[in-house]
């Protein structure tokens, strides 16, 4: 699985993307992100406001009960402001 990591997010962890296993008992983007919170002390503080996160798969919006597999590009960013 390809994560990509936008905006503070980013910058909190030190990285822009990587390749990862999905763990077996993940199967959709809320459960990954509950994983994710339990990958380190940055991922805990990049991921602990989960309502606040977007998520794209496959370059496409996906609720928190979408499915996801290995070979999905999973994309993760903050809300963005405008003016």
């Amino acid at each position: 699985m390809q994560l990509i990591y936008f905006a503070s997010l980013r910058e909190n962890l030190g990285l822009s993307q990587e390749n990862y296993e999905l763990p077996d008992t993940v199967a959709t983007v809320a459960q990954l992100i509950t994983h994710m919170r339990t990958r380190g002390d940055h991922f805990t503080a990049a991921f602990e406001n989960s309502l606040m996160l977007r998520v794209a798969v496959n370059q496409m919006h996906a609720q928190p009960d979408h499915p996801i597999k290995n070979s999905d590009e999973i994309a993760f960013f903050p809300p963005v402001t405008g003016g």
